[in-house]
């Protein structure tokens, strides 16, 4: 099997491919580090597992090795029904047209999902619309998809919507119409059509097969009430970490870490209608199955796909441990696990940024929760959420685009500040400022720093967290100045810069450690 200390990444050649025989190996470790890194069809069943799979063994003549679940199915297999290939990690490229192929991908799978628009058919959104957002030609886009994934942008959208369908169909009692919907098909005809074209069967077969097992599974049987899906991650995740983190930010009323979960009121504007859905989600931990466990409000029903790219985000899930730690070194040593905690709205991040500003963490909480008691407005609830402590969701950039300064200094935010949040509301709402996942990093922290109040400090902060930037690194933070053990001065910085160079493109991590290395010994 591969050594202990081997970087997965070193099993893939520039080219996309994949030694086989070092593939084969690490299936018959079952080694959790290369889930979602590679897929097995095997010839004499014409299925494609994950590598944990813990079905018998194939034989290794029998098995061909591809870089996503789409080139397998492109090459004519069908997922296995035990391991689920649509419950494999992601993983988060670090070569140039790697990242490039990467928000490609996002950029389907969040139009599949519904999110800045909704999913048309199989054509989710014209190969020039994404070409042209991720800054590169139409060839150029298909040849470095190609490249990453084994098939073209079309291609990977069909399987990307077909194992959505599958993860509905078998962990959701939601109607078949529903699911079809959901996973951005225009018709239940055409789910089916081409369920029959890739799997050979029809989507109810899913259900079928549950009920002739002896029922629906767990989660569908709890999913009756509300939703509950696994995410998963690569080993390690310092759960813990993350979870400090968000409880010392989190804002009473709208969300609340307890019991070693986190949950939160949340508001989603569906693109295709600009309908406000709001409900409540729970994450917390499993780390015996390296997994998050995910609980949704029903009402999340119709945008159960958007919903969960949005908790992959916010947890970091697709991040590689081994790659970072491996660029972090020495710093990441005993915490290779961190993650990058992400934002749900990229507004409300923006405000709590701008809220925080040069003051402590815990003055900041205080701000933002005054702030959501005097904006936010109640939800009221068509479910009874599992808990009674949340109640309100952040207010809404189109509620702070209209209030006066003087609404906001009462609460003890300062005048500048006041304008400042003011001027990004009304910039958000004239979409002259895009703050969401797949924004471009230069253009949002442009328009950010044109607000007078706004700094790159607190531009860089906002990418890291609302538009997941791994390579923030804020001018002149204190925290890392101080756990670097070198003065605020600029100087200091100068040196500061020198000694992160190496840790590109991977800066917002080691911010990340550098941060809670002052946190443990404050």
């Amino acid at each position: 099997m591969p050594e202990a200390n081997d970087h997965p990444a070193t099993m893939q050649a520039h080219a996309g491919q994949f030694p086989p025989a070092a593939c084969y190996q690490a299936m018959k470790a079952h080694d959790t580090r290369f889930d979602g890194r590679f897929f097995v069809g095997v010839s004499s069943t014409r299925i494609y597992c994950r590598p944990i799979c813990r079905v018998k063994l194939p034989l290794f003549e029998n098995c061909s090795f591809y870089i996503s679940a789409a080139a397998a199915e492109a090459a004519g297999y069908r997922p296995c029904l035990k391991c689920r290939p649509e419950l494999a990690p992601g993983f988060a490229a670090s070569e140039a047209s790697a990242k490039l192929a990467h928000s490609a991908a996002r950029f389907i799978e969040d139009a599949i999902a519904g999110i800045g628009g909704p999913a048309n058919g199989d054509a989710v959104h014209p190969l020039s619309a994404i070409a042209a957002r991720v800054g590169v030609t139409d060839r150029h886009l298909r040849r470095i998809f190609q490249t990453e994934f084994g098939v073209s942008p079309v291609q990977y959208a069909q399987t990307h919507r077909l194992l959505l369908a599958k993860r509905l169909l078998t962990d959701t009692a939601l109607p078949v119409a529903e699911v079809a919907f959901a996973s951005g098909f225009s018709s239940v005809r055409r789910m089916n059509a081409l369920f029959s074209e890739r799997y050979g069967f029809a989507p109810t077969r899913l259900r079928n097969t549950l009920a002739e097992a002896g029922g629906a599974s767990a989660a569908v049987a709890e999913n009756t009430r509300f939703f509950t899906f696994s995410l998963a991650y690569r080993a390690p995740f310092d759960w813990p970490a993350l979870l400090a983190f968000l409880e010392q930010r989190a804002i009473a009323g709208v969300e609340a870490v307890s019991d070693g979960s986190y949950r939160r009121i949340l508001r989603y504007v569906r693109g295709s209608d600009a309908q406000a859905i709001c409900g409540w989600l729970q994450v917390a931990d499993q780390a015996h199955r390296n997994a998050l466990q995910v609980t949704l409000s029903p009402a999340f029903a119709p945008v159960i796909a958007a919903v969960l790219s949005q908790v992959k985000r916010v947890f970091d899930v697709h991040a590689d441990p081994w790659e970072i730690g491996a660029a972090l070194g020495r710093l990441a040593q005993g915490a290779s696990g961190l993650r990058l905690p992400g934002a749900f709205d990229g507004f409300e991040l923006a405000v709590r940024a701008v809220l925080g500003q040069q003051i402590t963490v815990a003055a900041a909480r205080t701000l933002a929760t005054r702030f959501v008691a005097a904006f936010a407005e109640p939800i009221e609830f068509e479910d009874r959420p599992p808990f009674t402590d949340l109640h309100v969701a952040f207010p809404t950039a189109s509620r702070v685009a209209t209030l006066m300064p003087a609404e906001l200094t009462r609460l003890g935010i300062v005048a500048a500040r006041a304008h400042a949040l003011i001027a990004l509301a009304q910039k958000v709402l004239a979409g002259e400022l895009d703050l969401s996942p797949d924004a471009d990093l230069e253009s949002s922290c442009a328009a950010l720093q044109s607000i007078e109040g706004i700094g790159a400090w607190t531009a860089h902060y906002i990418a890291m967290r609302a538009l997941s930037w791994p390579d923030a690194w804020p001018p002149h933070d204190a925290g890392l100045l101080k756990a670097l053990g070198l003065p605020n001065t600029a100087s200091g910085w100068r040196a500061a810069e020198a000694i992160a160079e190496p840790w590109r493109p991977w800066r917002s991590y080691a911010l990340m450690h550098l941060w809670n290395s002052q946190e443990k010994t404050a």
